[in-house]
C-alpha cells in the first residue's frame, strides 16, 4: 500500500488535532510569539508543498512464526525521515500566518540533524512552491558537531541568498543536548530584542503538540490501509530517542475511538548504549539512574564487551559507552512517563542494541528490507542513518530473546539514508557557535540580511 499524499489524504483531521492539541495556547498575541494551529487552504500550491508526505505499508518476511510488516516514512529524497510530516506543518502553520498578516516569521531548531535537514526542506518547498517569499520565511538551526555528517546540501545552501538568510550553526564544545539549552536561551533571553531588531516573530517550534499532530497521519492511513486483525494485539516497534512518533500513533488511534479496529496498540521501544533512558525508565520503576545498567566484562578472545545479565541490553557490544548513531541523543526524556504508561496498561515493552549487534545481524536485516523494497548498501560503513537496521536488529533480537510475544509486528521506518544518497556539508561550510549569545548574533545578522 502506497498513500502518496497523506497530509493532503488527511488533512481535516490534522486540522481538527492541531486545533485538540494546541487551542487556546497556540493563539498569535501570547507571549511567546506563536503562528496560531490554522493551516492554509488546501490549494493546488499546498497540494503540491505537501506532495512528498508519502507512506507505505510494505510486507517484510515471517521471522520466527511472526508476521513482521514495514511502515515506511522515508520516502521524501529531500530528507529520508519521518521528520518531514511535522516539519511540513510547522512550516504551514508559519506561511499560514504570513498570509494572513504580512508578518515575518524565523523559525528556530535544535536538532541532532534529521529534524534541521526536514525543516530546512520545509522551509524551502514553501518558498519553491510560493507559498512565502524567501524575505518572510528563514530558519535557523543548531546541530550538535557530531551530527554534522548527517547535513545535506540544497538550494537553501547553494543559493547565496537563501544560505545568508537561513544558517546552519554548530555546537562543539560540550554534550549534544545542549543545543536544546541554547536555543532555548535565544528565545527566552534575546528573544524579544531579536524580534524588535530583525523585523521578525522567533518561533521555537520543539513542543511535542507540534509533533504529535503530524504523527496522527500513521494511525489514520492505518484504520483505513492496513488495520490489524480484530482481537489481536498489534506491535508497533520504533528506534527512539523521545518516543514522539509512538506517542503521536497512540494519540491518533485515541481520536478514531471506536472506528479505531483491533486491541489497543502495544509499542516496544528501540535504543541504543548512547541513549537508552527510555528502556532503562521502562523496567527501573521510571529511573534514568545509570546504576541500572547492566556491568559489561571485557571478553579477550572476541575483544568485545559482554553482558549476560539483562536481556533488554546487547549481550556484546564494542564498547559499553558506544554512541551508534548520533540522531538518538536525547538523555531523560521528559516523554519517558507518558510512554511508560501507554506500555504498562496496553502492553509492549523496548530493547537496547549496539553496533556489534547490528553488524552481526546486518545481512539478514539487508535481505529482510530488501524484500520490501528498502535496498541497503552491500557495505555497512556506507551507513549514514541507523534508525531503521536499528529497529529491525530490536525486533529480531526480541524475538529471539523471548521479549516480544505478540504474532503481529509492525516497524516504523523512521530513517535511512547512506552515503551517496546527498550532497555532504563540511563543518567549514557551517557557522561555530558557543552559547545562546553567539547564536542569537548569527540569526539577527541572517534575518536582517
Amino acid at each position: 500500500m502506497h498513500l502518496k499524499n497523506a497530509i493532503a489524504h488527511y488533512y481535516p483531521q490534522i486540522q481538527e488535532a492541531l486545533r485538540a492539541l494546541l487551542g487556546e495556547q497556540e493563539e498569535p498575541g501570547d507571549k511567546e510569539f506563536t503562528p496560531g494551529v490554522e493551516l492554509p487552504n488546501l490549494t493546488p500550491e499546498m497540494r503540491e508543498y505537501l506532495s512528498v508526505s508519502e507512506l507505505a505499508h510494505l510486507p517484510m518476511p515471517a521471522y520466527r512464526g511472526k508476521r513482521l510488516s514495514l511502515l515506511d516514512l522515508t520516502r521524501n529524497p529531500g530528507t529520508l525521515t519521518t521528520k518531514t510530516f511535522a516539519s511540513l506543518l510547522i512550516v504551514a502553520r508559519a506561511a499560514r500566518f504570513i498570509q494572513s498578516t504580512g508578518q515575518r516569521v524565523t523559525i528556530i531548531t535544535p536538532s541532532s540533524a534529521n529534524k534541521a535537514t526536514a525543516m530546512r526542506d520545509a522551509v524551502l518547498r514553501a518558498i519553491s512552491s510560493g507559498l512565502v517569499s524567501a524575505d518572510q520565511l528563514n530558519v535557523a538551526v543548531i546541530v550538535p558537531a557530531g551530527s554534522v555528517h548527517k547535513l545535506r546540501s540544497s538550494e537553501l545552501f547553494t543559493d547565496p541568498v537563501l544560505r545568508a538568510r537561513n544558517p546552519i550553526a554548530v555546537y562543539q564544545d560540550g554534550p549534544p543536548g545542549a543545543v536544546k539549552a541554547i536555543a532555548r536561551s535565544v528565545v527566552d533571553k534575546d528573544g524579544a530584542s531579536l524580534e524588535k531588531q530583525a523585523n521578525t516573530n522567533l518561533w521555537y517550534t520543539l513542543q511535542l503538540e507540534n509533533y504529535l499532530a503530524a504523527d496522527v497521519v500513521r494511525a489514520l492511513a492505518e484504520a483505513d490501509f492496513f488495520a490489524p486483525s480484530a482481537g489481536e494485539p498489534r506491535l508497533h516497534v520504533h528506534a527512539v530517542s523521545s518516543a514522539y512518533g509512538l506517542l503521536g500513533h497512540a494519540y491518533g488511534r485515541e481520536t478514531l475511538g471506536v472506528r479505531a479496529p483491533g486491541s489497543p496498540s502495544r509499542y516496544f521501544l528501540v535504543q541504543h548504549l548512547g541513549a537508552p533512558d527510555m528502556v532503562l525508565s521502562l523496567y527501573n520503576g521510571g529511573s534514568f539512574d545509570s546504576r541500572h545498567l547492566p556491568e559489561y566484562r571485557y571478553d579477550g578472545d572476541s575483544g568485545l564487551y559482554k553482558q549476560g545479565d539483562n536481556t533488554h541490553f546487547p549481550s556484546v557490544t564494542f564498547d559499553p559507552k558506544e554512541v551508534l548513531d548520533s540522531t538518538f541523543y536525547t538523555r531523560n526524556p521528559p516523554t519517558s512517563s507518558r510512554m511508560n504508561s501507554l506500555i504498562q496498561n496496553q502492553g509492549g515493552g523496548g530493547i537496547v542494541v549496539s553496533l556489534a549487534e547490528c553488524m552481526e545481524r546486518y545481512g539478514q536485516v539487508r535481505l529482510f528490507l530488501g524484500e520490501a523494497g528498502i535496498q541497503l548498501p552491500a557495505n555497512p560503513t556506507a551507513v549514514r542513518e541507523w534508525s531503521l537496521i536499528m529497529a529491525v536488529t530490536g525486533t529480531l533480537n526480541a524475538i529471539d530473546r523471548g521479549i516480544i510475544t505478540e504474532s503481529d509486528i509492525l516497524i516504523h521506518g523512521s530513517g535511512a539514508y547512506f552515503q551517496g544518497d546527498y550532497e555532504d556539508l563540511t563543518l567549514r561550510d557551517l557557522h561555530i557557535v558557543d552559547d545562546h549569545e553567539s547564536l542569537s548574533e548569527l540569526i539577527l545578522k541572517a534575518t536582517v540580511s
